[in-house]
Parts: C-alpha cells; sequence; structure tokens
C-alpha cells in the first residue's frame, strides 16, 4: 500500500524509543511506531499486507514522519497477533506517554490494552533480555580476543576437497528438520505440543547455527545411510560456514558502530546500550507480572538514572550480569504469585479485532 492510503487508514501513531523511555538525548532518532486498518481487498481478496515500513519520503498526510526511516506501522491483525504474544516491542505501543495521531478506534484499542497482558510476558521478556545478553557477550568476545584473520578451509582440517556450500549445508539441515518434523508428527496427539515443536523452535536456525556433536553425527550417518566422509565433512564445512558468518559480522561491526559508542564500550568493556536494554527489559517484565501495567516512561517507573548511569559506563560487565540475574530470579519467584492469566484469552483478542474493523469501515 502506498504511504497515503496507510495514513488515511491509521488509527494511531505513539513515539517510542529513547523518547517513549525518557531516555532521550538532543541527539536521539525519532521512532514511531502505529497502527492502521487495511481496507477491504486487503480482508477478502487475495491481497496481503503486514505492515509499512518503507517508503516515507512518498507523499504523505503526516508531515512528522516525512523521511523518517525509523517509522513501522503495524496492519492490525498483524500487531493483534504479536500483542497477544507478548511482544515486548509491541506491548508498549499501548502504553505510550505520546501520540500525535490517536482516533478513537485507535482510543478503543488501547481501552482494552489490558487484555494482551498473561503471564507470557516472563517468557518474552526475559527472551528479549537473553537476546541483549549475546550481543554483549559476541562484542565483548570481540574487544577482548578479536579475530585476527579471515577463516579458511584448512583451519577446519578441510584440505583435498572443497566444504560443502551453503546451499549444500543448508540443504541437507533441511532434511533432516523435515526428519524431525515428521517424527513429531507421530508422538500423541497434544494441539500444545503439536504447536511447540512444529511451529515455537525454529529448529532449521539451530541446525544452521549449532554445529553436530560426534554423537548426534554418528546417528545421522545411520538414520540417512549417507558416507561417513560426507557426514564428517558436513561437520567441519557448519564450523567452517559459522566461523566465516561471524568473521563477517565482526567486520561490519567495526566498520558500521557509532564511534562515540565504540570508545564507550572499549574503556567499559562491553556494549553500554546493549546493557541497557537488557536491564530495562527484566524490570518491565518483572513490573508486568506484578501491577499488571506496562511502565515505559521510566521516569514514572523511577529508574532513569540508574539506567542513565549504566549508559555512561558506572557499572561494570560483572555488576551489570549479577543485576540481570537478580531479576531473572525475581521474575522466577513472582511468577506464580502475579494474577495474570497463564495465555491471553484469545476469543477477547478476535471479538475486539472484528470490533475495531467494523468502526473503521471499509471505505
Amino acid at each position: 500500500m502506498r504511504r497515503i492510503e496507510v495514513e488515511q487508514r491509521t488509527i494511531l501513531i505513539g513515539l517510542a524509543g529513547s523518547h517513549g523511555y525518557g531516555l532521550n538525548r538532543p541527539d536521539s532518532d525519532y521512532d514511531y511506531r502505529g497502527v492502521f486498518i487495511a481496507s477491504k481487498r486487503y480482508y477478502l481478496g487475495f491481497d496481503s499486507i503486514e505492515q509499512k515500513d518503507t517508503g516515507w519520503d512518498e507523499p504523505g498526510i503526516f508531515p512528522f514522519i516525512d523521511g523518517n526511516q525509523d517509522t513501522v506501522i503495524y496492519e492490525l491483525r498483524k500487531i493483534l497477533h504479536l500483542l497477544a504474544g507478548a511482544n515486548p516491542n509491541v506491548l508498549e505501543l499501548l502504553w505510550l506517554p505520546t501520540y500525535p495521531i490517536l482516533t478513537n478506534v485507535g482510543q478503543h484499542l488501547i481501552n482494552h490494552r489490558n487484555i494482551f497482558l498473561s503471564k507470557k510476558v516472563k517468557h518474552t521478556y526475559s527472551g528479549y533480555a537473553f537476546a541483549q545478553i549475546k550481543k554483549m557477550e559476541t562484542h565483548r568476545k570481540w574487544l577482548l580476543n578479536p579475530p585476527n584473520k579471515k577463516p579458511v578451509p584448512s583451519d577446519f582440517g578441510i584440505e583435498e576437497e572443497p566444504a560443502l556450500s551453503k546451499d549444500e549445508l543448508n540443504a541437507f539441515l533441511e532434511y533432516l528438520y523435515l526428519l524431525i518434523r515428521g517424527k513429531i508428527e507421530f508422538l500423541e496427539e497434544s494441539e500444545e505440543l503439536y504447536k511447540l515443536l512444529t511451529a515455537d523452535i525454529d529448529f532449521k536456525g539451530v541446525l544452521k547455527q549449532y554445529t553436530l556433536d560426534d554423537e548426534t553425527l554418528d546417528y545421522t550417518q545411520k538414520l540417512t545411510n549417507s558416507r561417513k566422509d560426507f557426514i564428517r565433512l558436513l561437520q567441519k564445512s557448519q564450523g567452517y560456514q559459522i566461523a566465516v558468518r561471524e568473521w563477517k559480522a565482526y567486520q561490519s561491526w567495526l566498520k558500521n558502530r557509532n564511534p562515540v559508542r565504540a570508545e564507550m564500550e572499549r574503556k567499559s568493556g562491553y556494549d553500554l546500550k546493549h546493557g541497557m536494554h537488557c536491564i530495562r527489559l527484566l524490570r518491565s517484565g518483572l513490573e508486568i507480572l506484578q501491577t499488571g501495567e506496562v511502565i515505559v516512561d521510566r521516569r514514572i517507573a523511577g529508574d532513569v538514572d540508574d539506567l542513565k548511569a549504566i549508559l555512561r559506563g558506572d557499572y561494570t560487565y560483572e555488576q551489570l550480569m549479577k543485576m540481570a540475574e537478580d531479576l531473572v530470579k525475581q521474575m522466577d519467584d513472582f511468577y506464580e504469585k502475579s494474577t495474570l492469566n497463564s495465555q491471553p484469552d484469545l476469543e477477547r483478542i478476535n471479538n475486539l479485532c472484528i470490533e475495531l474493523v467494523e468502526m473503521q469501515g471499509w471505505e
């Protein structure tokens, strides 16, 4: 959809990111997030759209997002799925302190925001926090022990024949995934378990990210009746491809990181922004379990100065990791005490979706 079509059917736009958290500086970007309801053809026809995240240089209605590449406006059904899944980046959209655009339909969505809260926040907020830790650990490894040369096949014992290509590796790992999925389909019927194992776990991603251990290799060789030298070459090729991928990521990191952020990272020994977001996410998840509310603005939450201290490098890496560990334990302890439902009420969310579409109308 063209920008003007999306904006004509937009029900809310909020100012997110550092401005939403109360952590913005004079040079901070403006991150806008919004919701629109697609027109009739996208609901009843073959066309589909999930979000608008480009094309902000086209003619539009809202001048404040002209040329702003940090703008995303989600289609209603896409954002309701993310909200029901307790996605941290999307849940906060309904609790932002500032909405440059808010229609009566958007207000109706905000009025029902609490139906999206469930105990799932423990897993999603801690999961997003762990993703920040993973990035911190990767950058810390590069800071303390940077790669000194581009990997070559001989580093992995691949001498006489070329390593398996990326396409060959992916094709074989896709085959393994299909084997796993095939076995799962014969398990005792259990809808939640089936969904977990076939949809929620990214087996292909796991297979591509980690090399297979020796025991798994032997079993895979028997399972697939493949030659042993192929299986060994698979392991070596996986290791080589992972190393090449990390080398490219390291080079991109060196080239593209912000100079000021890089200097702070060098002094502190870890990425301060990732560290701050890790703690913010864990505190936010704990607050939701405790209060049943999402506190986006950290000035209201009362820890804005502490989060700014993390950004200044006032905490060591070890102190920050201990802080994260303590917050995870608090979330575990409070999980059972929380009065939130274990899962969101999908029927109520579905009915809300219908209400919002009918309120907006087709044209």
